[in-house]
């Protein structure tokens, strides 16, 4: 059934005028940590593959590992385990019922996201 009210209220379709909140930003950050560590995992298993081939491939890997682009990406893969981590606790402590609402979850995500940004830099001081 279709109405003939006219609807009033303003329609913008510009995500890029459009101001998210913290908990949309959490949650898209969580979603695209959960990727960087399916590929990040991939590389991985690829570097533990080499390392398990012999000695001179482990030699290769060791090699690789001190290069900066290899810590770098160490760093990339740590650092989403770690915000991706964090975010998953806070999710298990919301089904629990605490935090769910507005308040709740813009405090939760205001914890999660300066205590990953605390943990990825002692991470990144530990890699380097």
């Amino acid at each position: 059934m279709v109405s003939n009210v006219k609807d009033n209220r303003p329609v913008n379709l510009d995500i890029g005028t459009m101001r998210l909140p913290i908990t949309a930003w959490a949650s898209i950050t969580h979603r695209a940590t959960g990727v960087a560590l399916f590929v990040g995992m991939a590389v991985l298993l690829w570097l533990l593959d080499g390392s398990l081939s012999g000695p001179e491939g482990f030699a290769a890997v060791q090699e690789c590992l001190d290069s900066v682009l290899a810590k770098l990406i160490i760093w990339g893969v740590v650092s989403a385990l770690i915000y991706h981590a964090l975010a998953g606790v806070k999710h298990l402590i919301m089904d629990f019922g605490i935090g769910e609402t507005m308040e709740g979850g813009v405090l939760g995500a205001r914890i999660v996201i300066a205590l990953s940004v605390v943990l990825i830099l002692i991470a990144g001081i530990w890699i380097w």
